[in-house]
């Protein structure tokens, strides 16, 4: 059985009652005027909710988690598509795909043990009550997260990313894999993402232009599976720009 099929059956209490019910499909509005690069956030949101199908039951709303941005930018991107709108706040990616802690992810892994971000499609589940208090559950539905439930990838909330950490350090602080969040930040992610929404998580590198930024170095996608590159730093960077990375 395929992984998505498998969730789809219920697999996560929290959301076993609405995995059930027959939803109406569902027509979105065009996006309203906004910056380019929330309108491709609307485009690539849409995308994934086709892709996920009904093991999503609740599409009013898609976390979008940009790991293309180094960790003080604004990059976990609450789409809503029935409101036209899109906020963003701060989340902090893993120790093992930054080992330098320069705030860049180098690397995605799926792998148990590498404390690294998994990129790809997640499906939220219930509240829990765990280490760092109450948590949201993920499932990870492609190939390169679906070890999320194994490795306790979760949401929760951490010192280590709240803004006041950026102001001191100039980054966040690092995870082992989950998707940390500071305090206030994190209410929002409970009230807006829990309960059978779609996050997604994938190297975007979107400015608020629309256009990519570089990082300092290559992001690689699942060593454990052959290293490959899914973002080159800008090939006529300067010195200095490779060592800081280009915003």
């Amino acid at each position: 059985m395929k992984r998505r099929e498998l969730l789809k059956t219920g697999l996560g209490t929290g959301i076993a009652l609405g995995a059930g019910m027959s939803l109406p499909s569902r027509v979105f509005a065009q996006p309203m005027a906004g910056s380019p690069r929330d309108r491709q956030l609307f485009e690539i949101a849409k995308r994934e909710l086709d892709k996920a199908g009904d093991v999503i039951w609740r599409k009013d709303i898609v976390g979008i988690a940009d790991f293309g941005l180094h960790s003080a930018h604004r990059r976990f991107h609450f789409v809503n598509l029935d409101r036209q709108e899109v906020k963003s706040f701060h989340v902090a990616h893993g120790t093992g795909s930054d080992p330098e802690h320069d705030g860049w992810l180098n690397t995605f892994s799926n792998m148990e043990g590498s404390n690294s971000t998994s990129r790809g499609a997640y499906v939220t589940w219930e509240w829990y009550t765990g280490k760092f208090g109450t948590s949201v559950r993920l499932g990870g539905l492609d190939p390169t997260n679906n070890h999320a439930l194994e490795r306790y990838i979760v949401m929760h909330r951490a010192s280590y990313a709240e803004p006041e950490h950026i102001e001191r350090w100039g980054r966040l602080g690092r995870s082992n894999g989950c998707f940390a969040m500071g305090e206030e930040q994190f209410k929002m992610a409970l009230l807006n993402l829990s309960g059978g929404r779609l996050l997604y998580a994938e190297a975007l590198g979107l400015k608020d232009d629309g256009s990519q930024a570089y990082p300092p170095t290559a992001i690689v996608g699942e060593p454990e599976n052959g290293y490959h590159i899914l973002r080159e730093p800008r090939p006529d960077a300067t010195l200095s720009q490779v060592g800081q990375g280009v915003f």
